[in-house]
């Protein structure tokens, strides 16, 4: 199973219209960058210039029907 590294890149203020983005790794190896904002997350795999862009009521609905239920809080 591939080791994961996740860092994160968060802007020096309120977190209005800047995003907030996540550098992914697996085995030291780049998978691509999450970024996420108010409107939207957005993936960009690894030496692509264009993302795959996902709505937030869209993703609730993929994360809530696809996902394994796994962790409280």
């Amino acid at each position: 199973m591939a080791k994961h590294t996740v860092t994160v890149d968060v802007p020096k203020r309120q977190i209005t219209r800047a995003d907030v983005k996540f550098q992914v790794k697996a085995d030291g190896k780049m998978l691509g960058t999450l970024t996420v904002s108010k409107g939207a997350v957005v993936w960009f795999p690894f030496k692509t210039k264009y993302g795959y862009k996902m709505g937030w009521k869209k993703f609730n609905q993929i994360m809530t029907s696809e996902a394994t239920r796994f962790e409280a809080r």
